[in-house]
């Protein structure tokens, strides 16, 4: 599994570069915009992870924990075409529908295209250990209001967990 997350990983991080040299466009500055808002969705932890949070943290929680939390995001470099490179932060808690805590802290480095197509890589951090989290979805637009929803796979040494979360923000 860690072999295909490092494929995943390095041709993900191809894709952008790839894409650029087929059309050659300007940077320009970011527009500031706070697109920050909150998350929810369900994670998937495999029977490793499992095994861990009970015998390393007295932690008693099924394969399925839901996920609540708030994703704070910032644009660093935008294209004309409307492709941006974005850092966010993204703080969750998870397996609270079982009485557990389960804090997760993700800090990812995400492209998003103009019609919102996104990846993502970057650490993250939860009692069950360390590890890189690799994420893809999408970001749909109703008028102000932005709905993204993603899939993120993070493998570690303990096992691997899979989210799909959802949210939403405004522009403002």
């Amino acid at each position: 599994m860690t072999r295909f997350a490092s494929l995943l990983v390095l041709g993900l991080s191809l894709l952008p570069r790839a894409a650029a040299a087929q059309e050659p466009s300007p940077l320009r500055r970011p527009e500031t915009m706070n697109l920050s808002g909150p998350r929810i969705g369900i994670t998937f932890l495999s029977d490793g992870v499992v095994r861990t949070l009970r015998g390393e943290h007295d932690v008693e929680v099924d394969s399925f924990v839901s996920q609540f939390g708030w994703q704070k995001e910032k644009r660093f470099l935008s294209s004309e075409n409307g492709a941006t490179a974005i850092t966010e932060w993204i703080l969750l808690v998870g397996g609270i529908d079982q009485g557990a805590f389960l804090p997760s802290v993700s800090w990812l480095v995400r492209f998003r295209t103009a019609k919102g197509i996104e990846f993502a890589v970057g650490p993250n951090l939860t009692p069950a250990g360390s590890a890189m989290a690799v994420a893809a979805g999408m970001t749909l637009r109703v008028g102000n209001l932005n709905v993204p929803v993603n899939l993120a796979v993070v493998p570690s040494k303990s096992g691997v967990r899979v989210s799909l979360l959802a949210g939403f923000n405004a522009r403002r």
